[in-house]
């Protein structure tokens, strides 16, 4: 694709990335084929193509966002089917995320939109304030409360009420049962932690049965994803920056084997953290060194292999769901589906499981509409394979199959640390 930058413009090293970015297109459309938005809206303006000269129109006049702009590329889930699909290696991720920051920095919303974005990103990231949240959503579904719009898309994500929070989520090291073969710091995440806190108490216990050292370090919170998605670049970069130089006094202190991940989308975030902060003088080296060590927790069992397995798994039969931010971000296809043939579970396969359930961060609250017709679309497609659970990788995926499928969704950990002499998870619990 031919770009028009002026000289001064490609001075700036976010508009050299954007420009070499734009420069990879060849306009073949590949990218439309396996597209959700532009599959369900068939509007060219809603598929990686369309969106790409919108950006590039946007970035060379140098001119503030329309309207028009932001609501294309708003309706855009990432979920980077594209940049598997493409022939010509378009890093698409990189160059919506820099146009989600132009927008949010240049794009006047109107106040509601506004307002919302705001609240999702000063509430999601912060377990503590979460919390609450969800309590009072879950008061008003119990009385019969139904906000309209996008609030009751967010309330409706609240579900059953948890537990509270784990012990382990305070700053500890949890010693390795048996030989230490690996010490690992692991990230404990925000929403996961306040929705769902059984899958970091699974995940710590099997690593710990696999013979690691889980070091929960003091400072660590948000990767920054959901900001990042938002446009908030800022914002993003500081929650980063904490967990980063946290994870880095761990490394300056003593070995650091891996840094473990167990929600994908945060995977494919921390992975990147390197290109996000490459012009950063200060943060730069150690957010390079840090993203080299980040594993999905599969990668790290496969590497490790699984603890001795107990049978418990029987004759259960699961169908794999993986999220977008795993398949296609992190580029991990099979791993997970060994790892449970390996437990014993049965696997059953299921045809376009490439689609996208329509969680997506943000997406199912700011784009309630879209995200219900992929989420029943994907929910019906895993209901129909006739297993005993999903599995999947990604709290946001768990919470929308869940809400709108039969079968029982647990992330991959919980069965697996089930079949390694764990509980066996509650949603399958009779």
């Amino acid at each position: 694709m031919q770009t028009r930058f002026s000289a001064e413009q490609r001075r700036n090293p976010e508009i050299q990335d954007a420009d070499s970015i734009l420069r990879r297109c060849v306009h073949c459309g590949f990218c439309n084929a396996t597209c959700p938005t532009y599959r369900l809206l068939g509007d060219e303006l809603d598929g990686p193509r369309g969106r790409i000269y919108l950006i590039k129109e946007m970035l060379e006049n140098d001119r503030p966002a329309t309207e028009r702009t932001a609501r294309h590329i708003d309706r855009c889930l990432s979920c980077l089917s594209c940049m598997t699909t493409c022939p010509s290696g378009v890093n698409y991720m990189h160059l919506v995320d820099h146009a989600r920051v132009h927008i949010e920095r240049t794009y006047s919303r109107p106040w509601r939109d506004r307002a919302l974005r705001r609240l999702l990103a000063r509430t999601l990231p912060f377990p503590a304030r979460l919390r609450p949240l969800l309590a009072l959503a879950r008061v008003g579904r119990a009385v019969g409360l139904r906000l309209p719009g996008r609030l009751g898309a967010a309330q409706r994500l609240a579900g059953v009420v948890p537990r509270g929070p784990s012990p382990w989520d305070t700053p500890q090291t949890l010693p390795a049962v048996g030989l230490r073969r690996a010490r690992v710091a692991l990230l404990t995440g925000c929403v996961q932690r306040a929705i769902d806190p059984a899958i970091n108490d699974a995940t710590i216990r099997l690593l710990r049965r696999a013979g690691c050292e889980v070091v929960i370090a003091r400072g660590t919170g948000c990767c920054g994803s959901l900001a990042h998605h938002l446009g908030r670049a800022d914002e993003a970069k500081t929650a980063a920056a904490a967990t980063i130089t946290a994870w880095h006094r761990e490394l300056a202190a003593g070995a650091l084997d891996a840094v473990v991940v167990n929600a994908s989308g945060c995977g494919t975030h921390v992975k990147d953290w390197g290109f996000q902060f490459r012009h950063d003088p200060a943060l730069a080296e150690p957010a390079t060194k840090v993203s080299s060590l980040a594993l999905d927790v599969t990668e790290l069992l496969d590497r490790l292999g699984l603890p001795p397995v107990t049978g418990a798994a029987g004759d259960q039969v699961v169908v794999y769901q993986s999220s977008c931010s795993m398949q296609h971000g992190q580029k991990l296809t099979t791993l997970p589906k060994k790892l449970l043939a390996a437990a014993g579970f049965k696997l059953v396969d299921v045809a376009d499981e490439h689609l996208c359930c329509g969680s997506a961060g943000t997406y199912n609250v700011l784009q309630p509409e879209i995200a219900a017709i992929l989420g029943r679309e994907k929910a019906s497609m895993l209901d129909a394979a006739g297993a005993d659970a999903i599995a999947t990788g990604n709290i946001g995926c768990k919470v929308q199959l869940a809400q709108y499928g039969r079968t029982p969704v647990l992330h991959t950990v919980e069965l697996l640390d089930w079949a390694t002499g764990g509980e066996r998870p509650s949603p399958l619990v009779r």
